[in-house]
């Protein structure tokens, strides 16, 4: 408790360090999730063809019953208004469920097609990476010599070996030198 001379002028603050008390709602809470997920599963029920049918079902009964059955069972006669009042009272609540789940189905269509465009991002930098790393492979190998290169390369020589000769010095002469400086094909 502060003491002292302006302890008193000071107005009490809530403390940041602390949570407050809870409120008292006058609205029931509910989790908006759950609200959601709830609102899918009857979206996905309006929009099957069981619930057509059941539906379908439902109303014959109803018009049958209050047709056929004896006056003081009807509950809703000719005109039919409970009847329309119950279909238009599902109704009202269809509509706006679908339009909840729809929504829903949105911001996760949304989200997915923001995770696909940075994967694709990624996958064309990955690409790019690739492509620049190959280029630089075929450059570096266009200067190694290859096997095929070599293997040329050496055949030629086994092909000019083979047309010359030795001298008493162990030397090789080739055709070119034996003709007098004329290669022997060129005769």
């Amino acid at each position: 408790m502060p003491s002292g001379a302006t302890a008193a002028s000071r107005p009490h603050r809530a403390r940041l360090d602390q949570p407050q008390p809870r409120r008292t709602r006058w609205l029931p809470e509910w989790d908006p999730e759950a609200f959601g997920r709830l609102s899918e599963r009857i979206a996905r029920f309006l929009g099957t063809g069981r619930f057509i049918v059941w539906m379908t079902v439902v109303i014959i009964i109803w018009l049958v019953w209050n047709i056929s059955a004896p006056h003081s069972l009807r509950f809703d006669p000719y005109p039919f208004i409970f009847l329309t009042l119950m279909l238009s009272l599902q109704a009202s609540y269809a509509a706006p469920l679908i339009l909840l789940a729809q929504n829903r189905q949105d911001d996760r269509d949304r989200v997915n097609l923001e995770q696909d465009r940075k994967q694709n991002e990624r996958s064309i930098a990955d690409t790019e990476y690739l492509t620049r790393e190959v280029a630089a492979l075929r450059t570096g190998l266009g200067e190694v010599a290859t096997r095929d290169w070599i293997r040329s390369e050496l055949q030629d020589l086994v092909r000019e070996l083979d047309g010359g000769g030795r001298r008493g010095d162990g030397a090789v002469v080739f055709p070119a030198e034996r003709a007098g400086g004329r290669d022997v094909d060129d005769r």
